[in-house]
């Protein structure tokens, strides 16, 4: 019975997939709402901020390694099971290997560079391993599914500014992670001043380069759900920069005061 209730649902889910993507799109603008809502009253309880309450802790690259992995692992199956014409457009092709591209970083090469590392609570790792999941499977079934990527006169502009937007936003992010696993040398403990890069300008450089990277990607593919992605990152490290700002401020007398929190000159 449990079985065959289970297939219904997933019936109702599928037949009509495109609608069920849109609304997972809606469920991801109120869900990023309520996180921004949440940040500005409570610290993320991960890195610097990590605090019991939330759950037992779970290793810190361990997390990050199964928390991201579905991400890249999702779309992939959808690829695979895909019969989609779509899924054989370059185009689409292209703009899917962007996600996992950053997604491949972010599962198998950035948790092995991680020095040191706090452990995760498990709250906080559950909730990024289901946005993980959930994210995974609508950026791949929309993209090789729905997405009307067309090279054409009124599109290509978009298009190449987009890609060159993700990759810079990608660009940002890498260096600024580079910039933080560096401000330690060898045995030493404790927090830095991060110089160097955008962090020369604000305090949250490595958000600043992944809000400007899933921006470039919704531009690349006017679609709703990575519209959503986009605005959901806004949503949950933008607070974060914002915090970070704060927590420098209140550590380092000798912190640049010029420095802003999340956009350089402006805020």
């Amino acid at each position: 019975m449990a079985v065959s209730f289970t297939d219904k649902i997933l019936s109702v889910l599928f037949e009509n997939e495109k609608q069920t993507l849109c609304y997972l799109s809606y469920l991801f603008f109120f869900w990023g709402a309520s996180v921004l809502i949440s940040l500005l009253t409570v610290t993320a309880p991960y890195g610097r901020y990590s605090r019991s309450g939330w759950g037992f802790f779970v290793p810190g690259k361990f997390a990050w390694l199964v928390q991201e992995l579905p991400s890249f692992v999702c779309p992939l199956l959808v690829l695979f099971y895909s019969d989609s014409p779509k899924s054989n457009n370059f185009l689409n092709i292209f703009a899917l290997s962007l996600f996992l591209l950053h997604y491949f970083q972010r599962t198998f090469i950035f948790p092995f560079l991680i020095r040191g590392g706090k452990p995760t609570p498990l709250i906080p790792f559950l909730m990024a391993l289901i946005f993980c999941i959930l994210n995974g499977y609508m950026q791949g079934a929309y993209i090789l599914k729905f997405a009307d990527l067309q090279w054409t006169p009124g599109t290509s502009l978009r298009i190449i500014a987009g890609t060159a937007i993700f990759f810079t936003g990608l660009l940002i992010n890498l260096h600024s992670d580079h910039i933080l696993r560096n401000l330690r040398k060898s045995g030493e403990t404790g927090y830095k001043i991060p110089y160097g890069g955008m962090f020369n300008y604000i305090s949250g450089a490595n958000f600043f380069g992944e809000m400007v990277e899933w921006f470039g990607f919704a531009i690349l593919n006017w679609t709703l759900p990575t519209m959503a992605f986009s605005v959901f990152t806004l949503c949950n490290v933008g607070p974060r920069a914002f915090q970070h700002h704060r927590w420098y401020k209140e550590k380092f007398d000798d912190y640049p005061r010029n420095r802003k929190a999340l956009i350089p000159f402006v805020l």
